[in-house]
């Protein structure tokens, strides 16, 4: 088990063997149009243990926390919940893949994602 990994499932209390590829969460996600890859690919590629491509890929940082995906996955795995800790494994290292100051249209933007691009910056 990659050490990745088993910081996942430390911080975010799921177990990403668990997941069989239904692609339900992919299936629910309102903000997939704008992922380089889908939700179940990155739980797949957590199984694998490649981390390089988890970690390079927008997926963590384009959702908005919705967990819509935890109310349909049917093992419990729940990819939302995932992301977080992905998200919070990399701003512990003190890399920031979205800063407030390059946002633009903020006022027009949903709630929903200003709460979520706030939570992406605090850990």
């Amino acid at each position: 088990m990659s050490e990745l990994l088993n910081r996942v499932i430390e911080y975010s209390g799921k177990n990403p063997y668990a997941c069989y590829q239904c692609g339900m969460c992919s299936a629910v996600c309102p903000m997939i149009r704008y992922m380089n890859t889908p939700p179940h690919v990155i739980i797949r590629l957590l199984q694998i243990g490649a981390e390089h491509a988890v970690l390079s890929a927008n997926t963590p940082w384009i959702c908005v926390s919705c967990m819509r995906c935890v109310d349909r996955c049917p093992r419990d795995v729940d990819p939302g919940e995932v992301f977080e800790a992905l998200r919070v494994i990399v701003l512990r290292q003190g890399i920031d893949k979205v800063k407030y100051e390059e946002l633009y249209d903020v006022e027009e933007a949903p709630s929903m994602a200003l709460i979520a691009t706030s939570r992406k910056l605090t850990g």
